[in-house]
């Protein structure tokens, strides 16, 4: 794979990589992303791309945090002042979120794991990002009258014999505190996909400046 991963850093005719995870078990996830050229990470995923997120630089960003901002940006306008809660601390969703959020001055509280009063901290918060994988575990009572949820959450479960995705947020019941919220599916999902196309077209972009760049610098040099 890294091997494949090296053809494709090498080949101008290919913008963008994307490593589809979770990889199996016998491979090394951290360091096939470390291979790929930060410039073709159309993920974020590369540590060249995390750290400039976090330094506020412009980079390739992860694609469903990039699409929740969007939303948020849509629906809330300006962000400024706005208390948000994220709730997971995922290295593809809560860090980047928060980090985004960050950058949007909001004041951001991740919740997570170890957290010993979550409930209470989304219960204030004017926006909730929910990303932590457990079906359905946010209710109304989590939240604030007029809050702004975001549920990035996919799980599948039995719902009378049937099989089907529902969420982390339990949608009905917050449907009636909510001012506004994302489904699922169909609510993040197709944000997701929107921002992995704008980073291919972003890559690209930054691939063919720098190529007709290196090729001006060539001309002159030979002249």
């Amino acid at each position: 794979m890294l091997a494949l991963i090296a053809e494709l850093n090498a080949d101008d005719s290919v913008n963008g990589i994307l490593l589809q995870l979770p990889l199996p078990s016998h491979m090394e996830e951290a360091r096939a992303l470390q291979a790929i050229d930060p410039g073709k990470d159309v993920d974020g995923f590369h540590s060249e791309n995390v750290g400039g997120l976090s330094q506020g630089r412009s980079v390739l960003t992860p694609c469903t945090p990039s699409g929740c901002m969007h939303l948020l940006e849509e629906t809330c306008g300006d962000l400024s002042g706005k208390h948000a809660v994220v709730i997971g601390r995922s290295n593809i969703v809560g860090k980047p979120m928060a980090a985004l959020l960050l950058q949007a001055h909001c004041s951001v509280t991740v919740v997570h794991s170890r957290s010993t009063d979550a409930k209470a901290l989304c219960q204030l918060a004017d926006i909730v990002v929910a990303a932590v994988g457990r079906p359905r575990i946010i209710d109304a009572s989590w939240l604030k009258p007029g809050a702004v949820v975001i549920d990035v959450g996919i799980n599948r479960i039995e719902d009378q014999g049937r099989s089907r995705l529902v969420g982390d947020v339990d949608f009905d019941s917050a449907l009636s505190v909510a001012s506004a919220i994302t489904p699922v599916p169909g609510g993040v999902g197709p944000m997701t996909i929107a921002f992995l196309m704008k980073n291919t077209v972003t890559a690209a972009r930054q691939q063919a400046l720098a190529q007709r760049s290196q090729s001006e610098a060539v001309c002159l040099s030979t002249y």
